[in-house]
Order: C-alpha cells, then structure tokens, then sequence
C-alpha cells in the first residue's frame, strides 16, 4: 500500500459516486451541470449535498434561487452524460436537444431515471468546491432504474 499524497489520491478515487446532472433556474435563466460528488446525508428530513467548484455557472442561478434539481442519469446512458459533459456559459442553451419539464426547482430531464427537486438550506465552502445542503422538496423516479456509478481514476481530479 502506499502512504503519502500519491495514497490520498488512490485511496479518494476508490470512493464510488453516482453520475448527475444538476439544474438550476433562477431570473430567466437555466442551466446544468454534469455532478458527481451528490450524496444523501439526512433522513428526517430528507437531504442531499451537492458539490459544485467554485465559480462554475451554475452556482449563481443556484445562489439567486435557494434551489436545485438532482437529475439522475440511468446506468450507461451516455447521452445525457456527454451532452453535459463539456460545460455550458450561462448564456448558451444548455438543454437543446433534450425533453426538459421546467419546474420552481430547476429543469427535469424526461431521459433521467430519478429528479430531486432541493431547497437550499446551507452553502459551505469546501476547498475549491462550494457545497450545498439541499432539503428534497419534490421526488420522481423509476423504480426499476439503476443509476450510474462510477469510481474516478485520481482522488485529485474529475
């Protein structure tokens, strides 16, 4: 086993996380992003953090609204994936092309297997990351679905 920052890294990679998308309206505008790092932290009530880096477009609509939707993408569903995958400006569509319900949460993605609808009840900053503590306000999903997981090759990098 090594011990050392090379460790840290290994040892961070092997924690597994679900593949999401994160959506967020506030003022007009909407976006998404391509989140990995959600996970359920609270029965009563039911909770969810969600780490976005800092400075990513999505943090402002998520700041300006108190809200967020949890969008889960179904095992081996690239489309979704890769369609969020590169990033989007504020100002550019980022759900062309795709069947969304626009919600007070935030755009639910028809194509995902589980939407959380969120409200924010704290924002922490974690290193490079901002992290927010969202209360489930509204759930959908198939019972059926599997969701997407996956173990990252670096603890230090997406």
């Amino acid at each position: 086993m090594t011990q050392s920052n090379e460790g840290i890294g290994i040892a961070l990679a092997k924690i597994p996380s679900g593949v999401s998308i994160a959506t967020a309206t506030n003022g007009g505008q909407s976006t998404g992003l391509l989140a990995s790092w959600i996970q359920q932290v609270s029965f009563t009530p039911p909770m969810v953090c969600l780490a976005v880096k800092t400075g990513r477009p999505i943090e402002a609509l998520i700041d300006g609204a108190g809200r967020f939707v949890i969008n889960v993408i179904g095992e081996g569903d690239a489309t979704v994936m890769k369609h969020f995958s590169k990033g989007f400006a504020l100002q550019e569509n980022a759900f062309e092309g795709l069947e969304i319900e626009n919600r007070e949460a935030g755009p639910v993605l028809k194509d995902c297997i589980a939407h959380l609808a969120c409200k924010v009840v704290a924002k922490h900053e974690a290193g490079d990351h901002q992290l927010y503590l969202g209360e489930a306000t509204a759930g959908t999903g198939d019972p059926a679905g599997k969701p997407w997981t996956r173990v990252r090759e670096s603890g230090f990098s997406y």
